[in-house]
């Protein structure tokens, strides 16, 4: 072999087997599932089934009633998810190309929060939708995704990017305000927002400490916590808690893979143009 072909060989050979290791978990957690009960617990364990069952999953839809868990995740999900594009935009649109007064300070406050850990928030949180009857419903979950300091920062930075003489053309054309962004600034930054989605979906679906500190009704719980209330009662069941963990994660793992490239560049886009 020549040099220049055992570059890429050096390269590649550590990051396929990175992929292989960070895949091996996964992988085996669903063959886990579809292992008839007590065969993944035999000595030396088994990586394939013997024959495969989807037996745990019936009856996590059946006996445990976890359709519902899951349509309380997709529910909470979606709606933070479409609430918080529709906010972060037009509050990322305002800071980068709109004057008012105390902007530059407002938003640097704002940014501050990016250095803030989330858990510190909690318990003030907490007490206040306490107070305003939110606690053990839906919006509760959501609102801490329906605005965010990350949010707001991140498609700031892309709507600098829109140049200012396209904007005060069309205002001298006579289109307010809102019909500038919905029509000129919403179709430029569309990568942004996608961007923005995936990511509180994957954070709002994946979510556990949250939801678990709000929800005290089981049947509210989203799927997280759900599953995470079915170990103590099914700990020695390893097969039926891969299988739902193999459903906790396909929707996240899904919207992920649909959304990728698109994600991806509106990150690097966002950074160039910040």
């Amino acid at each position: 072999m020549t040099r220049r072909s055992l570059y890429p060989l050096a390269l590649h050979a550590p990051l396929v087997a990175g992929a292989l290791i960070t895949l091996a978990p996964l992988a085996w957690m669903l063959a886990a599932s579809l292992m008839a009960a007590g065969e993944s617990n035999t000595l030396p364990p088994r990586f394939l089934p013997r024959r495969i069952t989807f037996e745990h999953y019936v009856a996590l839809f059946t006996r445990l009633d976890l359709a519902r868990h899951f349509l309380n995740s997709a529910i909470i999900a979606s709606g933070a998810t479409i609430v918080s594009v529709g906010v972060n935009a037009f509050a990322g649109y305002a800071f980068a190309k709109l004057a008012f007064g105390g902007r530059d300070r407002l938003f640097r406050t704002v940014a501050l929060a990016l250095v803030v850990p989330a858990q510190v928030g909690m318990l003030p949180l907490f007490l206040l939708l306490r107070e305003m009857g939110f606690v053990n419903t839906y919006v509760g979950v959501m609102v801490p995704y329906l605005a965010s300091a990350f949010g707001i920062f991140l498609i700031r930075q892309y709507v600098l990017g829109v140049p200012d003489d396209l904007l005060h053309a069309a205002r001298v054309d006579g289109a307010g305000e809102f019909r500038v962004f919905w029509k000129i600034v919403l179709p430029v930054i569309r990568p942004i927002l996608v961007t923005l989605g995936t990511f509180v979906f994957l954070n709002a679906w994946n979510d556990f400490m949250w939801p678990l500190i709000v929800l005290s009704d089981s049947s509210n719980y989203t799927l997280p916590v759900a599953l995470a209330n079915l170990v103590g009662e099914h700990v020695q069941d390893t097969e039926l808690m891969m299988a739902g963990s193999v459903l906790t994660i396909l929707p996240a793992l899904v919207v992920f893979l649909l959304f990728q490239r698109a994600y991806v560049r509106g990150i690097l886009a966002a950074s160039v143009k910040g």
